[in-house]
């Protein structure tokens, strides 16, 4: 049986990620009614992940001086009502307003958990833990697409986001239950001090290189999601929201094999486990220009596992590196992070344009690429120790 704590880690991201990339099943919707291109309906997706970018730094300083777990949980009520809200937009620029708001609330659960997590376990469960973390967002990131899908298809998309507010309330009473107080938390001596650690983040080439890699993870991500909607909602395929909706189960390998990357981690080596995981991501990726639908949904599913498990490495790595205001080093690497999400959101909108799905395939696998140099440079490849 799942330890209640651990069960409250894995609804944290459940409730982040839930909301966080919901419009990618609606993007044919919007782009019907509100007659815009494929740019300027994927900004819905990179309104919510630019505004995480810009507080998740400040998100992470403030924890460092009030508390991480009180930060959480306001967050997750709070994230209830933009959720609402959207259901009531007119316009495409009424849907970037909530979007953008959302965004704002997302840092404080998800940046400050995963320091949460460095505190409060011991160095040699902090893997498994952002494991099972990682695991709840996975499922949150796909059960939001999954259920904005479906429900647009049977209510509207106006309906599906009241329906997503209403399952976030009750993911939010359940973590108000069973999320421990902290133990270990020593706040910062004030504000301006905590702000002062986040700069000498900036400073270590260690924690640089990882948070390049995190945008190269999101960027990832997003592009391969946002514009393998667009393809597949083309002939000959033709999905409606319900069918783009039902591609991301794909995320539910991510939740499968995520759990598992403490113990590869243990095994491999963090850095020879990471070169691995973008190698056959590259392959899963390119597995995507085939024809039959099966086969690129086979490879969506490889690449979001190995996402996932780059997102587990490197996460659980800067946790472990920073060891003076981890709220604050974690925030920085959400805001590169999601500038990564924003980038993949909106970069890859003229490849698209011009050669169609393959220029998104040449283009990720190319992020990749660099990607899998900067782990090799800068990671060591050594196995925690108790």
């Amino acid at each position: 049986m799942l330890d209640p704590r651990r069960l409250a880690v894995a609804l944290v991201g459940f409730c982040a990620f839930l909301q966080l990339y919901t419009p990618q099943s609606l993007l044919p919707l919007f782009t019907a009614e509100f007659g815009a291109g494929h740019a300027a309906v994927s900004l819905t997706v990179s309104a919510a992940t630019l505004a995480v970018a810009i507080v998740a730094p400040f998100a992470g300083a403030l924890a460092d001086r009030i508390g991480r777990r009180k930060m959480i949980i306001a967050a997750i009520f709070i994230l209830v009502l933009p959720t609402a809200l959207i259901a009531t937009a007119r316009t495409l620029d009424e849907i970037l307003v909530w979007r953008f708001l959302q965004g704002l609330l997302l840092p404080p659960i998800f940046a400050v958990a995963v320091a949460y997590i460095g505190e409060e376990w011991p160095p040699i469960e902090v893997s498994s833990v952002l494991g099972v973390y990682t695991a709840g967002s996975a499922l949150g990131g796909f059960m939001g697409r999954l259920i904005s899908g479906f429900a647009a298809d049977h209510i509207g998309w106006r309906g599906a986001y009241l329906v997503l507010a209403g399952i976030e309330l009750v993911a939010a009473l359940v973590v108000v239950r069973y999320l421990p107080p902290e133990r270990r938390f020593v706040p910062m001596s004030g504000l301006a001090n905590a702000l002062r650690t986040m700069g000498r983040h900036l400073t270590n080439p260690r924690i640089l290189v990882t948070f390049g890699i995190g945008f190269a993870i999101l960027f990832t991500f997003v592009a391969l999601f946002t514009y393998v909607s667009f393809h597949l909602a083309d002939p000959p395929y033709s999905l409606s929201s319900a069918g783009l909706g039902l591609i991301f189960v794909v995320y539910l390998f991510g939740v499968i094999v995520t759990p598992w990357t403490g113990r590869l981690m243990l095994r491999m080596g963090r850095r020879k486990l990471a070169v691995l995981a973008i190698a056959v991501w590259c392959v899963s990726v390119a597995l995507t220009l085939a024809q039959s639908l099966p086969l690129i949904l086979a490879g969506l599913a490889l690449a979001a596992a190995c996402g996932f498990v780059c997102q587990t490495l490197s996460q659980g790595f800067l946790a472990t590196i920073a060891t003076a205001g981890r709220s604050s080093a974690i925030g920085l690497y959400v805001t590169i992070y999601y500038i990564g999400g924003s980038a993949g959101a909106l970069l890859p909108a003229p490849a698209y344009a011009a050669f169609g799905w393959p220029g998104c395939v040449v283009l990720v696998i190319g992020v990749l690429a660099v990607m899998a140099v900067a782990v090799m440079t800068v990671w060591g490849s050594d196995r925690p120790r108790a």
